[in-house]
């Protein structure tokens, strides 16, 4: 029994000693929920887009959806359109996606490479309608490119920093966004 009891003893001994040689566990990677960007983008909404004075956009609250298997992030907005040129209010939808990038100058993760998959407005005039088809990849350009979906802050890098790492490749989950921590380049 004593025996046994030295062997256990002995055992939990090497296993802290080598616990404490290791030091901190290092992360790997920093993942952000999705309703941590979704809380950050809707800060930055409603956003009106004027259109050569005619017509003017009112895009409300997006919302996202995960898009793992693209590795890409879904935004549907609901919006208004009203105007000099249109008699009356308009209520549509702009349905787009789009990748992300991280700015290292600023420690932001931004969209980027946006894809509009339907801008749809109900009711519009056909003339209306034609003039928002052709200038919808612009409209969502200026409303969403690179628009900041959350600033990492320095307390969040500060131990990555310390060990020579940086954020690198971006991964959607169906968790959230995954951050990988990757070497930063030598001098």
């Amino acid at each position: 029994m004593a025996r046994r009891r030295w062997l256990f003893m002995a055992g939990m001994g090497a296993a802290l000693a080598i616990t404490a040689c290791t030091g901190p566990a290092v992360p790997r990677s920093v993942t952000l929920s999705l309703d941590k960007m979704q809380e950050r983008l809707g800060q930055r909404f409603p956003r009106r887009l004027p259109l050569a004075g005619l017509m003017e956009l009112n895009l409300l609250t997006p919302r996202l959806t995960l898009l793992p298997e693209q590795n890409r992030i879904q935004v549907v907005m609901l919006l208004e359109a009203s105007g000099a040129a249109l008699r009356r209010s308009y209520n549509g939808v702009m349905d787009l996606d789009f990748a992300l990038r991280y700015e290292p100058g600023d420690q932001t993760v931004r969209a980027t490479d946006l894809q509009v998959h339907a801008l749809q407005i109900d009711g519009l005039p056909p003339q209306a309608s034609q003039l928002l088809g052709r200038l919808g990849p612009q409209l969502a350009q200026q409303a969403l490119r690179e628009v900041v979906l959350h600033q990492l802050q320095p307390k969040d890098l500060a131990l990555a920093d310390r060990l020579g790492l940086q954020p690198g490749r971006m991964t959607v989950t169906a968790q959230g966004l995954v951050i990988e921590l990757a070497p930063k380049p030598q001098p």
